[in-house]
C-alpha cells in the first residue's frame, strides 16, 4: 500500500509539474520507475506468474537505475527509457490474462494493454517531449499506484471484505483500467492526426544541381490545385534569390490567376504570408489552410479583378534551410524574386507595377522589401507598400509577448532562426536548460492544426520561463534592431492595425508609426476597432474595401498624397 501511495504521489507529481528543471524531471521519473518496480516486487508472490512479475519489477527498478546512471542523457533519451519500460511493463501486466478469474484477466489485459500503448506512443510520437512524459509516463504511475493501493485493501478478501465490497474494488480496478484505455487510445488518435496532416516537401522543392547565380531566375513551374477553386489557375513555381550578405539561395512560391482573366499584362500584388513556422514543412504552399481569404485578405474580389497573385513561401519553407523568420534581408528578397520569377512564365503576361502587400511577418517583409526594392529589385517595379499588422519593432515585440502563449511559440521560432543564421547568436546562452527542448520541438512544428495543438499544449502547462538572460540583451538584441525596418520606403505606404491584436499589441505599432513619421517617412496608418490580429484580414473586415482600392490607385498611377495620416475604423 505504501508503495503504491509513493507510485501515486510521483506520478501526480510528475504529471502536474515536469516542466521546473530537468534535474527535477529525472528525479520525477527515475522515482516512479524505481516505486513501480518495488511495488511489482512486493505484490510478485500473489500475481499468477509470479517469475514474470519478478521480472517486471526488476525491469522497472532498472530503468529507474539507468535514469539515474546516465548523468549525460537528454530528455529525448530519457523517453525513449520510459517508452521502452512501459512498453515491457504493459506486455508483463498483460501476462496477468492468462490466469484467474474473468474479471480479473480482463482488467489486466486492458490495463496492459494501455502501458503497451503509451509505450509505444512515447517511442514513436512525431517529436519526443517532454509533454510525452507528463502525459503518459505521470498518469500510467498514478494508475499503477492505485491499482497497487487497491491490491493492498484485496490481500485477505476472505477475512477482511465482504462479496459486494470485493465487487466495488474490481469495478474500480476496472474503472481505472478502462480510463487507461480511452486516454492511450485518444493520445493515439491524436498522435495519428499530427503525423497525417504534417505534409512533407516532394522533389518539386529540391533546387537542381546547377542553380544560376542570378537572383529572380524562374527554375522550374507546374500546375498547382491544392485548396485552389474550379475558377481559378494556379502554378508552383521554384526561383532563385539570395539570403542577406547575397548568398545564393532558391524560394518556391504559387502564383494564382482566375480562368476568366483578360489576356493582356495583368496587375500584380506580391503577397507576404504571416508565420507559418520555420521548418522547411511549414510552406503555404503544402499548407491548404493558407490559400484562402481568412489569411490572405480581399483574395476572392483581387482574383476577380483579373489581378494576378504572387506568393512566396520565403527561404527555407518547402526549400533547403534555414529560414529567414523576421530576417529582413532574407524575407524581402524572396519577395521581390518571386515577381521577378513570375514575369518569366509563358502562361501569364504580367503588368511592370508591382503592389506588395504583406502580414503579421510578411507585413515585417513588405516593409523591408519596400527598402530594398530601388537598389536590389528596381525591375519588380514596386508602385506601394501595404503591411497588415506588421511585426515592425522587433524589440519592443519580443519583450511585450514574452510571457504569453503566443510568445512562447514566438520565441522558438526567432531563437531558431537567429541562431542558425547568425554565428554570434547563441540559442543555448538565451535559453534554459529545462526549455531547450520544449523550444527545438517547438520549432520543428508548423503553426497549423492540428500540428501546432502539442507546441500549445506545452507552452499553456509550462509556466517556467524560456529565457536565461533578457533577450534583448547581447547580440539577439542588437539583431532584433538590426532587423527593425527602419530605412526609407519611397513609395505610398499603408500601413493597418486591429486594436483587439493580442500579438502585434497597437500601443507597439503605434510608437513605430510615430517613429518613421519623426523621421520623415510619409504613412498613411489605419486602425480597426475590435479587429485583432486574424480578424483584420477576414472577407468581413472594412479594411478589405480601401486595400483593393489603395492598390487600384497605385496600378492606375494615381498620386499619393505625402506626410502621415490616421484613420480610424
Amino acid at each position: 500500500m505504501l508503495l503504491g501511495a509513493a507510485c501515486t504521489l510521483v506520478g501526480a507529481a510528475l504529471t502536474l509539474r515536469p516542466f521546473t528543471s530537468l534535474a527535477v524531471l529525472v528525479v520525477f521519473v527515475a522515482a516512479s520507475f524505481l516505486a513501480s518496480g518495488l511495488s511489482e516486487l512486493s505484490s510478485a508472490r500473489a500475481a499468477p506468474t509470479p517469475a514474470l512479475a519478478i521480472a517486471g519489477g526488476l525491469g522497472w527498478i532498472a530503468a529507474g537505475v539507468i535514469v539515474i546512471a546516465w548523468a549525460g542523457g537528454t530528455i529525448h533519451a530519457l523517453a525513449i527509457v520510459a517508452g521502452i519500460s512501459m512498453v515491457l511493463g504493459g506486455l508483463t501486466r498483460m501476462t496477468r490474462a492468462i490466469r484467474g478469474q474473468v474479471v480479473d484477466r480482463l482488467i489486466a489485459a486492458l490495463s496492459g494493454l494501455a502501458s503497451v500503448i503509451f509505450g509505444g506512443l512515447a517511442l514513436g510520437w512525431p517529436d519526443l517531449t517532454v509533454l510525452v512524459l507528463a502525459l503518459l509516463v505521470g498518469p500510467s504511475t498514478v494508475i499503477f499506484g492505485l491499482g497497487q493501493i487497491a491490491s493492498a485493501f484485496r490481500g485477505r478478501p476472505d477475512l477482511h471484505a465482504s462479496a459486494r465490497a470485493r465487487r466495488r474494488r474490481r469495478w474500480l480496478r476496472g474503472a481505472g483500467a478502462v480510463g487507461a484505455l480511452i486516454l492511450a487510445l485518444g493520445l493515439l488518435a491524436a498522435s495519428a492526426e499530427i503525423h497525417r496532416s504534417t505534409a512533407s516537401p516532394g522533389p518539386f522543392y529540391t533546387a537542381p544541381r546547377v542553380v544560376p547565380p542570378r537572383p529572380g531566375v524562374l527554375l522550374r513551374s507546374e500546375r498547382f490545385t491544392l485548396g485552389i477553386p474550379d475558377g481559378w489557375r494556379a502554378w508552383r513555381i521554384l526561383y532563385t534569390t539570395t539570403r542577406d550578405e547575397n548568398v545564393p539561395a532558391v524560394a518556391s512560391g504559387v502564383v494564382i490567376v482566375s480562368k476568366d482573366a483578360p489576356s493582356g499584362p495583368r496587375p500584380v500584388i506580391a503577397w507576404a504570408h504571416g508565420t507559418t513556422g520555420v521548418a522547411s514543412a511549414c510552406a503555404p504552399s503544402l499548407l491548404p489552410s493558407r490559400l484562402n481569404g481568412d489569411v490572405t485578405p480581399g483574395l476572392d474580389r483581387l482574383i476577380g479583378r483579373g489581378w494576378v497573385l504572387v506568393a512566396t513561401d520565403y527561404i527555407g519553407l518547402g526549400t533547403a534551410g534555414p529560414h529567414p523568420f523576421l530576417i529582413g534581408q532574407g524575407e524581402a528578397r524572396s519577395v521581390l524574386d518571386s515577381v521577378r520569377a513570375a514575369r518569366q512564365m509563358p502562361q501569364l503576361s504580367l503588368e511592370h507595377r508591382t503592389v506588395i502587400w504583406g502580414h503579421s511577418q510578411g507585413g515585417h517583409a513588405a516593409l523591408w522589401a519596400g527598402i530594398l526594392a530601388p537598389t536590389y529589385a528596381p525591375d519588380a517595379d514596386v508602385a506601394g507598400v501595404v503591411a497588415l499588422a506588421p511585426a515592425s519593432d522587433l524589440r519592443a515585440l519580443v519583450n511585450e509577448v514574452k510571457d504569453t502563449l503566443e510568445g512562447r511559440i514566438l520565441a522558438s521560432y526567432i531563437l531558431s532562426a537567429y541562431s542558425d543564421i547568425y554565428s554570434d547568436v547563441s540559442f543555448e546562452h538565451y535559453v534554459r536548460p529545462a526549455a531547450r527542448v520544449l523550444v527545438r520541438e517547438a520549432a520543428d512544428r508548423c503553426l497549423d492544426i492540428p500540428e501546432a495543438l502539442p507546441s500549445a499544449a506545452t507552452a499553456l502547462l509550462s509556466r517556467q520561463p524560456i529565457y536565461t538572460v533578457d533577450p534583448l540583451g547581447g547580440a539577439l538584441g542588437r539583431r532584433l534592431a538590426e532587423n527593425t525596418p527602419t530605412a526609407s520606403i519611397g513609395v505610398p505606404l499603408l500601413i493597418a492595425q486591429g486594436m483587439s491584436d493580442p500579438l502585434v499589441l497597437p500601443s507597439v505599432q503605434r510608437s513605430y508609426v510615430n517613429q518613421r513619421c519623426a523621421a520623415g517617412q510619409s504613412i498613411e496608418y489605419r486602425t480597426y476597432r475590435d479587429r485583432d490580429h486574424l480578424s483584420l484580414l477576414w472577407p468581413s473586415s472594412p479594411l478589405v474595401p480601401y486595400l483593393l482600392a489603395f492598390s487600384q490607385a497605385r496600378f492606375a498611377g494615381t498620386t499619393h498624397r505625402s506626410g502621415c495620416s490616421v484613420a480610424s475604423r
